[in-house]
């Protein structure tokens, strides 16, 4: 069971990558749904013609929550990967001949 710790401590760093990315995203979020609704006051420039808080309060925001969806999914697909990958390696002496368990010889 020398194998075990080593599994324990690759899903805590997995574990501990994926609390940053949900942190990180959790402050964008916050940033797009709150402080940009504070501030909207403030915000007054044009953006692709419209008032700036008014195109974040009509579609800006809802792009960006699809896009942090989009780019959350991408990073925990190539994670799960990586992780899939790093357990599949089996050691030579614990390898499994390419016949065992094959009975129709």
């Amino acid at each position: 069971m020398s194998a075990r710790p080593s599994v324990d401590a690759a899903l805590k760093r997995s574990w501990q990558r994926n609390r940053r990315w949900i942190c990180a995203l959790l402050a964008v979020w916050f940033v797009v749904t709150f402080v940009v609704s504070w501030f909207a006051r403030d915000l007054r420039f044009d953006f692709f013609g419209w008032p700036f808080s008014f195109w974040m309060g009509a579609q800006g925001a809802l792009v960006v929550y699809v896009l942090m969806t989009a780019l959350y999914a991408w990073r925990m697909n190539r994670a799960d990967e990586a992780d899939e990958s790093a357990a599949n390696v089996i050691p030579p002496s614990q390898s499994v001949p390419p016949d065992a368990g094959n009975d129709a010889a």
